[in-house]
């Protein structure tokens, strides 16, 4: 087994030692006991009003997946950011930057469709 194997395994096992310790001393220390007032859903330490159990609209969950979409874009964009001059060096350049354009591309349609079928809008 390499050592970066190694150094991924005990890097797993400190975290998951770290979580489970984490929960452990909740455990141990938190007084566990229960009230009317911990077992109400939280809103901002006002009295919940309503049922919590209301519909939302479909296009908050619109929102919501174009927000993941266009997060993941940025996970996917800062690495290769990082790696650009790396790419250019090798005399790959321009090839980098047409994958990342295209990509950005079918993002950017994306957008234009929710946009144009109202998914950003919040009135109605």
């Amino acid at each position: 087994m390499s050592i970066n194997a190694i150094s991924i395994l005990v890097l797993f096992a400190l975290a998951a030692a770290v979580a489970l310790g984490i929960v452990l001393i909740s455990a141990l220390l938190g007084s566990g006991r229960k009230s009317t007032e911990k077992l109400l859903p939280y809103e901002c330490g006002l009295d919940p009003i309503g049922s919590p159990r209301r519909r939302f609209s479909v296009k908050f969950f619109l929102v919501a997946i174009l927000f993941i979409v266009f997060d993941v874009e940025v996970v996917f964009l800062y690495p290769w950011a990082v790696v650009f001059r790396e790419f250019k060096a090798a005399g790959e350049g321009a090839l980098a930057f047409t994958v990342a354009a295209v990509f950005l591309g079918i993002l950017l349609l994306g957008l234009v469709y929710a946009w144009g079928r109202g998914a950003l809008d919040w009135e109605e």
